[in-house]
């Protein structure tokens, strides 16, 4: 079965009249042909890249979303943890200003340190996808603007996810902090 056929045309402004004249002999047979310039032929291609891209953001975007939901999560359970620290700083003669800076720049500080170490290894992923996969991807680059767009996704990642932590840190009542002790 032949896939592809190319036609060259003398003169190109007889392209609408060849195509529909070659599809016309193929007209309500088993081969029915789709005749097509080059250019719009090329065009189907990058449109259904352009797909490919668009389910591709959609599933980053998911991944975000889960990566701040397991984020707040290890925040939670670590305040849950140290509400008897909490307390005890607090009988000593730390403010809850003091807790809440501690609780909040503990969860953006891991937050930006992942970030990095996020971006670290997306060029040697980068330069792999670049090699072994550029039948599939011809251009592969990372751009200053994806560093940009990824730090910031983890500073917002951290502070989202020390929201309720650093809230419960600084209001916990000395009392009931130190009866989780034991």
């Amino acid at each position: 079965m032949v896939g592809i056929y190319v036609e060259s045309l003398t003169d190109p402004d007889r392209a609408a009249e060849v195509s529909l004249a070659i599809d016309g002999m193929f007209k309500n047979s088993l081969a029915e042909t789709l005749t097509e310039t080059e250019r719009s032929f090329q065009m189907s291609f990058v449109s259904m890249t352009e797909a490919i891209v668009v389910a591709i953001q959609i599933v980053s975007y998911v991944v975000i979303v889960i990566i701040m939901v397991v984020a707040a999560n290890t925040m939670a359970m670590t305040a849950r943890e140290r509400i008897s620290e909490y307390a005890t700083m607090k009988t000593l003669g730390f403010g809850s200003w003091h807790i809440a800076g501690a609780v909040f720049g503990e969860s953006v500080a891991i937050a930006i340190l992942g970030g990095f170490l996020g971006v670290a290894l997306s060029f040697p992923a980068g330069g792999w996808i670049g090699t072994e996969l550029k039948q599939f991807f011809p251009v592969f680059s990372i751009s200053a603007m994806t560093i940009y767009l990824d730090l910031l996704a983890a500073v917002v990642i951290g502070t989202v996810a020390a929201l309720f932590p650093t809230w419960r840190g600084a209001t916990i009542n000395i009392a009931d902090g130190l009866r989780r002790i034991g």
